[in-house]
């Protein structure tokens, strides 16, 4: 695990540990508190703790890619290509990827299990002609980590591959339309920390997370004071903003060493 990450379970583990008897909170039991800690990392992932990862997936023989289940939204998708990179697809939301009802031989719809709805299957309108190492630009994306090997990101460049996808969130899926000799796609989503196995918290937003869970284990008791609830709302939001600032400050650095890692004096052309 990296320096700069603390586990939830260390975070509730020291909560529990520094409530007093006299604590608003000190009659909250561990499970609700952990409850609490999960609630309050997957509520500031959604702007402020971000977690991104990358998975290597192969796809089914109707070009489509099961969406993991920590997904929440998608960043990237696209084919590593023999030089290591990632070449990305383009989205097209008016991809045809309707289904329709499975019948025998003779044309009759099928209900195999009986319960009086006919069995339905996917019905894909063709499939891209584009192929590997096609004519126009393409999009390339580092940050790509699959399993031990991590791979380089670069920005534009002039065409290797062409494919399309969308994002099918009713069927689970992602639906592609990709050349057939393709069998595995990379995605790179933005991923729900909360159902990891053991989820953890960047310690910069330590504070953030003690202050949400002790606002939440209060807010709704009638025997705390108003005054206290207000002060514990106020005191969550100031220290979530305080994470924002320097996570964001933290992120600035890390971009500008990379520039000045990369400026060379040269020609340009």
């Amino acid at each position: 695990m990296a320096r700069n990450l603390i586990t939830v379970s260390q975070v509730v583990n020291d909560f529990i540990l520094t409530l007093e008897g006299d604590d608003y909170a000190n009659n909250a039991s561990d499970t609700l508190i952990h409850n609490y800690a999960l609630r309050g990392i997957r509520e500031m992932g959604f702007d402020l703790l971000q977690r991104v990862r990358s998975l290597k997936l192969s796809t089914t023989t109707n070009d489509t890619v099961e969406l993991p289940d920590d997904f929440v939204d998608l960043v990237k998708i696209g084919i590593v290509d023999t030089d290591g990179l990632v070449h990305v697809f383009g989205e097209n939301k008016n991809m045809n990827y309707s289904q329709k009802y499975k019948t025998d031989t003779a044309g009759n719809r099928l209900d195999s299990d009986g319960d009086g709805v006919f069995d339905r299957e996917d019905s894909k309108s063709g499939q891209s002609t584009r192929g590997l190492f096609g004519g126009d630009d393409f999009i390339v994306f580092s940050n790509y980590i699959y399993q031990n090997n991590i791979g380089q990101i670069y920005g534009l460049g002039g065409g290797f591959y062409e494919g399309e996808y969308r994002l099918n969130l009713d069927q689970n899926r992602i639906e592609l339309s990709i050349d057939a000799t393709v069998s595995e796609v990379v995605i790179e989503y933005i991923a729900d920390e909360a159902r990891s196995v053991n989820p953890t918290v960047h310690i910069q937003a330590e504070e953030a997370l003690r202050s949400y869970i002790y606002y939440r284990l209060i807010e709704r008791k009638s025997s705390v004071p108003m005054a206290e609830k207000n002060r514990a709302r106020a005191e969550y939001y100031n220290e979530r903003r305080k994470a924002n600032a320097r996570l964001k400050a933290f992120s600035k650095e890390e971009a500008l060493k990379t520039i000045r890692k990369n400026f060379k004096q040269s020609p340009k052309f």
